[in-house]
């Protein structure tokens, strides 16, 4: 068995330095389940004084690990040559098992060091630990230096955005509040490579390819980020720095995986993205999200937070210290500075993406992407047209928050891809069905998600929906088989009373099922993930209309009771 799990080369900033780094995933059984004596021995050879190791695989020789391998790593280096080398280690939930990493300027002579440590700890049972050391600094001082980091250096003005939710939406809107602006715009995401407004390269490039991709277009004089947690943690984000950095929230998603535990783990790797800021720059802040808003302690730029409640302490805290916000009053999107009347930009029902005001969550997200298009120097009646003309619709915001009509029922397409995410679709569901109308909702879960968080949705479909049926996503199984989803949302849903819920293999299958059954003032939500080409020609097909403002103001206002609804 060998120590080393795992040994990644980070591209980028990263969890742990503001640079490129080398992760290592460590097995340490062997220095946890050593006799004291032995790793105090251990501990004199690489330079540690006053060691208190404790008794193995206790809760003190765990700590004491930590100590351990981040002086080895040190160590190793000194004696082959580098005498300041920035160490960051981490335990994680095995006891046995964990995460050290350093920076690197030479790929060849980094993975050398980290496979060296691997080495001295694979041999220190019965080996001459002496001679372990010694013999693996020599190595890594004999290997050649390697390639340098790829980070990009950009040249243009760069607006990253991270978060749990919304973050897709927002840097849409970001986007398109520049190309109103005359801008020619690189835009990188899950869904591709845009460039001023043209799909260039399909696929998933929210990790640091993306950046780099975007940067390298002809003609891009201003690029737009979205940065995803999973391309953090494996390759590092793609450019050195960033002029305006946006963080939406952070909630419970893809916990468990590549040890991100807990909401909090998951704030720091977002905070990545603020920490990288320029210090001339400007950190967009959620001052509703605790630790959203605490960012702006880890980060150099100026702080600008945005918020739905004018009150919020929040921005009392950041004015005074010579940031800005951005929230609503009396109805109005506003920026507020300090020693100035507000600035009010345009009414919240005139945001198209607010649906009239019925979706808090895209509020949020029209006031983040206003903050950041300001921030990044975009002109103030940019701002207003771009958030004016943005619409909720498959061309300008493709599978998030789309609201169709078909045959007097309205059908609304959401990713919804968490709890949260989920309570969205239904605020929005809820705002449009008419007086008497029903909820009929399409519901399902990707694989990688934990059990608890699975049967979460389904709970809040049965609690929230008057209908409920399952649309499985095949493609986005990732380790799990189709009959395991669904015992868990069926499982949320019965803690609520919800049994009567009828499965599809699709997405689509789902839908059409829902609609066959939906009557004139329903509404139909699909938390639609995989399918989404499918189900606009389906809709198309079937005659549905793609709701505009004034379409969706009626309904709302039908389903307020108030005169004027459809």
């Amino acid at each position: 068995m060998t120590s080393l799990v795992e040994l990644r080369v980070l591209e980028g900033p990263n969890l742990y330095f503001s640079r490129a780094a080398v992760k290592l995933t460590l097995d340490v059984s062997a220095l946890a389940q050593a006799p004291e004596a032995d790793v105090r021995r251990f501990e004199g050879r690489i330079g540690l004084s006053g060691a208190r190791p404790g008794e193995p695989l206790s809760g003190f020789r765990q700590r004491a690990i930590l100590r351990v391998v981040a002086r080895l790593v040190r160590q190793v280096a000194a004696e082959a040559g580098t005498s300041r080398l920035g160490v960051r280690v981490r335990p994680t939930n095995d006891p046995e098992r964990l995460v050290v990493a350093f920076p690197w300027r030479d790929r060849s002579r980094a993975r050398a060091l980290g496979e060296g440590v691997a080495e001295v700890l694979d041999g220190l049972k019965g080996g001459d630990v002496d001679a372990l050391v010694s013999g693996v600094a020599a190595k890594v001082r004999a290997s050649a230096g390697g390639p340098r980091p790829t980070t990009i250096k950009p040249t243009v003005p760069v607006v990253a955005v991270t978060g749990t939710n919304g973050k897709t939406t927002t840097s849409r809107m970001i986007a398109h509040i520049a190309r109103v602006a005359g801008r020619c715009v690189g835009w990188s995401s899950t869904d591709g490579i845009y460039v001023d407004g043209v799909l260039v390269e399909p696929g998933d490039y929210s990790g640091p390819s993306g950046a780099g991709r975007v940067l390298a277009q002809r003609g891009v004089d201003f690029a737009v980020t979205e940065t995803a947690r999973g391309g953090i943690l494996l390759k590092g984000i793609g450019v050195v720095a960033n002029d305006v950095s946006v963080v939406t929230n952070v909630s419970a998603d893809h916990l468990g995986l590549q040890g991100i535990d807990t909401v909090d783990q998951l704030a720091e790797v977002k905070s990545v993205v603020a920490r990288i800021t320029k210090r001339t720059g400007w950190a967009v802040l959620n001052a509703d999200d605790p630790r959203v808003f605490a960012m702006r302690q880890v980060t150099r730029a100026h702080p600008w937070v945005f918020t739905r409640h004018p009150r919020a302490p929040g921005i009392r805290e950041v004015l005074a210290s010579g940031g800005r916000a951005t929230t609503v009053i009396d109805g109005w999107i506003a920026v507020l500075e300090r020693d100035a009347d507000p600035d009010p930009l345009l009414e919240v029902v005139d945001v198209p993406m607010t649906l009239s005001g019925l979706s808090r969550f895209n509020v949020e997200n029209a006031l983040a992407a206003a903050s950041a298009a300001l921030a990044a120097g975009l002109p103030r009646e940019s701002v207003v047209e771009g958030l004016r003309g943005f619409r909720p619709d498959p061309e300008h915001n493709p599978g998030r928050m789309n609201c169709f009509t078909l045959r007097g029922v309205s059908v609304v397409l959401d990713l919804a891809h968490n709890e949260v995410g989920l309570e969205a679709l239904v605020e929005v569901m809820r705002g449009l069905r008419a007086p008497g109308g029903r909820l009929l909702l399409g519901l399902g879960a990707v694989g990688d998600r934990q059990d608890s968080m699975i049967e979460g949705l389904g709970e809040i479909a049965g609690r929230d929906a008057d209908v409920v049926a399952i649309g499985h996503k095949e493609h986005y199984l990732r380790g799990r088989t189709t009959e395991e989803l669904d015992q868990l949302l069926r499982t949320g849903a019965a803690r609520v009373g919800m049994k009567r819920i009828t499965s599809y293999s699709t997405e689509l299958e789902a839908l059409r099922a829902l609609v066959g059954r939906a009557e004139p003032g329903d509404v139909v939500g699909l938390m639609c993930h995989a399918e989404r080409p499918q189900v606009y020609d389906w809709l198309s097909a079937e005659g549905a209309t793609s709701d505009n403002p004034e379409d969706l103001r009626a309904k709302v206002a039908r389903a307020r009771g108030q005169a004027g609804g459809v």
